[in-house]
This record gives structure tokens, C-alpha cells and sequence, in this order.
């Protein structure tokens, strides 16, 4: 496997088929783009690792074994995608336990092109506490993302930290964009949501329709925890699997939207921890395996609509540390065969 792009600015999931993945020329990039689900192929970003963290090189596709539900799918393995363009959104919370963590974020604007590498990018700066406010419109140029970035200050009497609904502001900015770059939200906040209107349902949804990927920063973590176990197993089919998903969010809203979406996840409390967490973070982000495949079922029946979960194994590994998206979503909420109960909404 060759040094590729870091995870973070992976297209998070589903893509259709008949799309391919070439780096944007200036006529293409003013093409109209139009995301079609009726045949998707499912992007699983994957870091192999040893049990004492050293990565695995020169895997093939034949030794992973990727299970959609349970299912065995066939696979793909892409080696190159260094010249794909990046649309990101930085989103950072300014209330409640914001007002601590500033100091620590000086050095953002070089991590930022740390985690990015040589990729063409575009970023657009969000801060929220009630309201997500946007700072700075997609730009390509540095000093405009420089002084947006500068403009980052904590918004000292606003009581709330409504992260999905920051989150969801974010993906429909993505959304607008017209080009063919991957999307990707970095977000850093505390772990806990207060006050978004936003369904967490329709949010984990609408990321898997944009193919945005989620990385959390995340202060203040607490004791909190989220529910590890997404893969598929008990029965519980997308819709239990989704409003477990649901539930962890309550628990832990960045690492579970970073989980469901392929994102990294990292949580500092000093100075020291958040400079090493990101610099961990784009280490272990430039070395990845690409695996794709076009979701299919045992029977040919047609795909379950909802979560549905991811599974990544290497059987002449068994004791590797892998790290892979654990879900994307298929279908529309509506399709759903059954409500989701009250509190899942």
C-alpha cells in the first residue's frame, strides 16, 4: 500500500457506480453533479496495524474480508486517489466549556495543512453555540482561511452547544457544493449536545447521502461513553442498528458520528494533548488501504433500507488492529418498515 491522502478527507460513503474517482480538471469542476443511490459502491477506508501499532503494508484484496450485515461482499482495493480535490468544513463550538479550550487552539491553522497534505482543498469555518454562524464561505486561499480561523473567539453567554445541528448546517454547505471534491467535516467540541432541534436520525442519514466524513476533536470527554459494538450481530438488523446508533449519540456526539462515518476520533484535556492528538492523527491518516464494493445480498434481494453495518477482517491477521467505517446508510428514513420509537427520535 502506498502513502495516500489522509482518512480525513475520504469520501465517508456511498457512491454511485457509474461515477468515477479522477481528480477534478477546471471544465469538470463546473459540471453539474448529481449523486444517485440506485447503485452505490460503498468506500471503506481501512488502517492495518500490528498490535504494537506498526502499519501493514502490501496487503491485497483478496486477503480482507468485508461483511455488509453479515453478508460477504466482493471488494475492490484503490491505491491512488492523491490528486482528489477536498471541500472541508471546520466547524468549532464557542459556548459552555469552550471557553477554556481557545488558548489550545493557536496552531489550527497549520494542522489543518498538516492533515490535508498536497490534496486542492477548499475550507469553509463555522463556529456555533446555539446557532451555527459561518465565518468564512469555501475558499481556496490561505489567507482567507487564515483570517477566518483568527476569527475563531468563544461566545462567552450563549448556554448552549447544539452539535448536530452545527453538524447538519455543515453537511448542507457541503451539499451546495458544486465540484467533485470529497467532503469532510473536522469537528471540535465537547461531547455532549445541548439544544439542537436537529433529528440525530436525520442527521446520521443525511451525512451517508453527502459522502461526508466526520474527524472529531473532542474536549472535555468526561467520563462518557459510546456504544462500541455497531457491527452487525443479534438480529438487530439497519433499523436496531440505527437506533443504537441514535442512542450513542447521546452519550458521545463526536466519536459516534466519527465512528459511523469512517472519521478518527480524539479527545485532549492539556495543551500537549491536543498538538500530539492531531499530529497522531494525521500520522496514522496518511497511510490507509481504500476497499469498495457494490452492496449486494445473499439471495439478490434488494438491500434493507437504513444503517447498515460494516465489518473488516484479514484472516492472515487475526491479531491486526484494524481501524475501518463501521456503517453507511441506504434508502430514506421513510422507507423505514417501522417508526422509530419517540425517544429515538
Amino acid at each position: 500500500m502506498r502513502a495516500i491522502l489522509p482518512l480525513l478527507f475520504l469520501a465517508a460513503t456511498t457512491l454511485p457506480a457509474q461515477t468515477t474517482l479522477t481528480p477534478p480538471s477546471a471544465e469538470a469542476s463546473q459540471a453539474p453533479y448529481t449523486l444517485r443511490t440506485e447503485s452505490n459502491v460503498v468506500l471503506i477506508p481501512t488502517t492495518v496495524q500490528t498490535k504494537h501499532g506498526e502499519v501493514i503494508y502490501g496487503l491485497k484484496a483478496n486477503q480482507f474480508v468485508v461483511e455488509d450485515n453479515g453478508i460477504p461482499q466482493t471488494i475492490r482495493l484503490d491505491e491512488d486517489t492523491d490528486a482528489l480535490g477536498l471541500s472541508l468544513a471546520v466547524v468549532v463550538q464557542c459556548s459552555r466549556a469552550a471557553l477554556m479550550e481557545y488558548p489550545k487552539f493557536a496552531g489550527l491553522p497549520a494542522m489543518i495543512d498538516g492533515l490535508a497534505g498536497g490534496a486542492p482543498r477548499e475550507v469553509a469555518v463555522v463556529k456555533y453555540g446555539g446557532l451555527p454562524v459561518t465565518l468564512s464561505e469555501f475558499s481556496s486561499d490561505p489567507d482567507t482561511i487564515q483570517q477566518a480561523l483568527s476569527q475563531l473567539q468563544p461566545c462567552d453567554d450563549d448556554p448552549e452547544a447544539s452539535t448536530l445541528d452545527a453538524v447538519a448546517f455543515a453537511t448542507r454547505l457541503l451539499q451546495g457544493r458544486n465540484n467533485h471534491y470529497r467532503h469532510a467535516i473536522l469537528l471540535i467540541g465537547e461531547t455532549r449536545d445541548h439544544g439542537s432541534d436537529a433529528k440525530p436520525a436525520q442527521v446520521i442519514a443525511e451525512l451517508g447521502r453527502t459522502n461526508t466524513v466526520v474527524d472529531a476533536v473532542s474536549f472535555n470527554p468526561g467520563k462518557t461513553e459510546i456504544v462500541n459494538d455497531l457491527h452487525y450481530g443479534g438480529g438487530s438488523g439497519p433499523i436496531g442498528l440505527l437506533i443504537m446508533a441514535v442512542q450513542a449519540l447521546r452519550r458521545n456526539v463526536p466519536k459516534t458520528l466519527a465512528s459511523l462515518s469512517g472519521g478518527e476520533y480524539i479527545n485532549f484535556t492539556t495543551q500537549k494533548g491536543f498538538d500530539q492528538g492531531l499530529g497522531r492523527l494525521s500520522n496514522h491518516l496518511h497511510n490507509y488501504y481504500l476497499l469498495s464494493f457494490q452492496p449486494h445480498s445473499a439471495d439478490g434481494a434488494p438491500l434493507p433500507s437504513g444503517l447498515h453495518a460494516l465489518r473488516v477482517k484479514i484472516p492472515d491477521y487475526p491479531d491486526a488492529r484494524l481501524h475501518f467505517r463501521e456503517s453507511y446508510f441506504s434508502g430514506t428514513l421513510e422507507q423505514l418498515p417501522q417508526p422509530l420509537p419517540p425517544d429515538a427520535q
